[in-house]
């Protein structure tokens, strides 16, 4: 059984077992517990390699966040978020937390979704820090619920056209990909975002 396959297991597991103002916060819990069990969790390294890959591409395929990668404070990157569940639903990722080009710290990504789903589905995103405070916002955080503080910002197709460090006036612009480039804006208002301390 492979890593994918264990990790959807695992979130269809929570998906019908848990109610669904509870699911975003017993992921937060347990994800730890639940990937040493079951051999998801991943390290410090496997962490960093995905980031690099995910965010060259990212880079190289779209000029909006080339351009913004210039000038932000800092890059957090998010290379794959499992999304999975059977009317209820969850998502879970790991991802690092760039500055000048070097890890300073790495995050979790949970939470809780309900209605017509089913199945799973993985992508990535990366946030794009444009000032101080807001990254700042993030660090002192214990557990950042997306949509409460800084004016996040998804970036779709269209405003990636136009998108520039002259245009960009919010505090942080996310931008959501898979393997096949940019996507349109996924959900991620409300995911919640925690520190982690990966094994090396």
């Amino acid at each position: 059984m492979n890593k994918l396959t264990k990790i959807v297991i695992s979130i269809l597991f929570f998906s019908l077992s848990q109610p669904i103002f509870a699911l975003g916060e017993k992921i937060s819990e347990m994800a730890d517990d639940v990937g040493d069990m079951m051999g998801i969790g991943l390290t410090a390294t496997e962490i960093d390699t995905n980031a690099d890959k995910a965010l060259k591409q990212l880079l190289q395929t779209s000029p909006a966040a080339s351009d913004l990668s210039k000038t932000a404070k800092g890059i957090l990157i998010y290379p794959e978020i499992l999304k999975a569940g059977i009317g209820i639903g969850g998502q879970h990722g790991e991802g690092a937390l760039r500055e000048n080009g070097a890890t300073v710290a790495y995050y979790n990504t949970v939470a809780a979704s309900y209605g017509l789903q089913l199945g799973a589905q993985s992508f990535g995103f990366a946030m794009f820090f444009m000032n101080d405070e807001a990254l700042e916002y993030l660090k002192s955080s214990k557990g950042w619920e997306v949509g409460v503080g800084p004016s996040v910002v998804v970036v779709d197709e269209g405003m990636a056209k136009t998108l520039t460090t002259s245009t960009a006036k919010d505090s942080i612009y996310v931008f959501t990909f898979n393997q096949g480039g940019l996507m349109a804006g996924m959900g991620i208002q409300g995911s919640k975002i925690t520190k982690i301390n990966p094994k090396k």
